[in-house]
């Protein structure tokens, strides 16, 4: 029986490790400026590998002292949360499977349309009051800021692999003709109608493009790249802790018994 108590533990504690990828990714979604000014996905990942981690130690109390009811909570409740988890990892593939981009005329980026987008997600920035909030929470970055500072001649700025929303929020559109100065200050064309972000780019540092749709699609851009990467971490996550439920699973059914080889620490004080 001892055996059983470790394999047991072992599963639980397993289960507990990979609630730390999800917790991580959560953490590291919160830290990245993009992500931290839209809040969608990190609290939702946050809580979710807290609550496997939770449901994890209950497994290992009700497993280890054959507490039948919490064995069963422990069983319900993993099994919504990977019901949970699995919904949420398809729903992130599906609204990040767009959004490819297209060549800048003259320029060796992406650049990105809000069209090139889920409707699910150009929702999120859709709203003026919305957008507004992000854009003062963007605006207070040094994502532009930086730029001055790290690239003083055109030829290394233009050769730079710079960040979809660096590309749409801290400079104009390629399309736009703008003559460059500095990586934030643009000498203007005589003819700026190419669109309406050619007439929203302003020289003015706490504006620049943050009013255009090209930061808009930057910044869904961006959040597109994260959470791919994410969702792979959450799918390789997801997959090993469907197989250590399963385990568990099969162990809790056996732990639920009683048997004749019973030395748990209740079964033993009750025969003493």
């Amino acid at each position: 029986m001892a055996a059983s108590n470790t394999i047991v533990g072992t599963i639980n504690f397993i289960t507990l490790l990979l609630s730390i990828p999800i917790i991580g990714a959560g953490i590291w979604l919160a830290n990245e400026p993009d992500n931290s000014c839209v809040k969608i996905l990190q609290w939702p990942l946050i809580i979710l590998g807290i609550s496997i981690s939770v449901v994890a130690l209950l497994g290992f109390v009700g497993g280890c002292w054959r507490i039948t009811w919490l064995l069963i909570v422990y069983l319900v409740a993993m099994f919504i949360l990977i019901v949970l988890f699995a919904c949420l990892v398809v729903l992130i593939y599906l609204i990040t499977n767009k959004g490819a981009g297209h060549p800048a005329p003259g320029r060796t980026y992406l650049e990105h349309d809000l069209d090139d987008f889920s409707g699910w997600l150009r929702r999120k920035v859709a709203s003026p009051y919305k957008w507004n909030r992000i854009r003062a929470c963007l605006n207070s970055t040094d994502m532009c800021s930086e730029l001055n500072q790290r690239y003083r001649i055109a030829q290394d700025f233009f050769n730079a692999r710079l960040t979809s929303i660096q590309y749409g929020c801290c400079m104009p559109p390629a399309e736009c003709g703008y003559t460059y100065i500095n990586p934030t200050y643009w000498l203007t064309p005589n003819n700026t109608a190419a669109s309406m972000d050619c007439l929203q780019w302003s020289n003015d540092q706490m504006q620049l493009c943050f009013h255009c749709d090209s930061c808009k699609a930057g910044l869904l851009a961006n959040l597109t790249k994260e959470w791919r990467s994410v969702d792979i971490i959450l799918l390789i996550t997801l997959v090993v802790l469907i197989c250590v439920y399963l385990i568990g699973f099969c162990c809790a059914l056996r732990k639920s018994k009683p048997g004749d080889g019973d030395t748990s620490p209740r079964r033993n004080k009750e025969n003493t």
